[in-house]
């Protein structure tokens, strides 16, 4: 697939209104591109299509984890702009907690929106990249998605399915001109460790000097991350309008160093067991 033209792009985003969503939001904008943006409440609507004095940016009131009311939403997208080239599935939030502490239904609810509702637009949005030949679905993961973090097991397995879904969806989509990018941020000044983070309600005194001290280390980690939003949008907008946009993205230093030791972890765990690990076919 060619560089997508800087004057015709129709991008989707969900979440535009706050952090990485809103940053993206607004790169794209600047560019010239649309924007349909989603955001949970309509009040919220007015402001977003504020940012554009050209008409560009269309706001949808949306929540992804309603399956039955996507397709009806991409299809209103689809109605306004004409046309969508770039999904962006940017809605989700973090869930911190012990494993033994997060009950079932916090859990669902973070898959429901982390992982499900990304899997509800792309369903919606595919028969039409398909049958257009083209497309380009920019998916939000984490360095949670990489690594496991004590804390955050369930969020980590959110970031983490969301990565092995759009490995697979990439050579699903592959001959139907269809790409797939994974952005793996690490810490930056969004609101995911404010008000979008979420605590489980059970705290279990087991865990007090390992998740506890999370708990205390992440109040004073809010506002202080040194990745900038605006950059980080940039440089998504960057990847995608490449010649040959990437499969995964890691965003800042962190999310760099973050994945390189996990490789080399990942190489001498498997050098050191090799030979258990290929001595399991039958003797010949």
């Amino acid at each position: 697939m060619t560089a997508l033209s800087t004057s015709a792009t129709v991008w989707l985003i969900t979440g535009v209104s706050s952090g990485f969503g809103r940053c993206l939001a607004e790169a794209v904008l600047a560019r010239g591109d649309q924007v349909v943006g989603t955001v949970r409440n309509t009040s919220q609507i007015a402001a977003f299509e504020a940012l554009s004095s050209h008409g560009h940016a269309h706001g949808l009131q949306l929540d992804v984890t309603d399956a039955a009311v996507v397709p009806h939403a991409i299809e209103q997208a689809l109605s306004r702009a004409g046309r969508i080239d770039v999904l962006v599935n940017n809605a989700g939030y973090g869930l911190f907690g012990a494993l033994e502490e997060v009950s079932d239904t916090e859990a669902r609810r973070l898959f429901d929106t982390n992982f499900f509702g990304t899997v509800n637009t792309i369903r919606a949005v595919l028969p039409h990249f398909r049958q257009r030949g083209s497309g380009h679905i920019v998916n939000l993961s984490s360095v949670a998605g990489l690594i496991g973090i004590a804390g955050c097991s369930f969020y980590c397995a959110s970031k983490h399915a969301v990565e092995g879904l759009s490995e697979s969806l990439a050579l699903e989509l592959q001959p139907f001109g269809v790409r797939v990018m994974l952005v793996e941020p690490g810490g930056f000044r969004t609101n995911f460790a404010g008000d979008s983070l979420r605590w489980s309600e059970a705290v279990l005194p087991a865990y007090a000097e390992t998740v506890g001290r999370i708990r205390e280390q992440m109040t004073h980690y809010h506002g202080t991350q040194s990745g900038d939003p605006a950059k980080a949008a940039a440089a998504i907008v960057r990847a995608v309008c490449a010649d040959e946009p990437p499969l995964r993205l890691p965003l800042g230093p962190d999310a760099v160093s973050i994945l390189r030791k996990k490789l080399l972890s990942v190489e001498d765990n498997l050098d050191a067991w090799a030979e258990v690990s290929t001595a399991t076919d039958f003797d010949q």
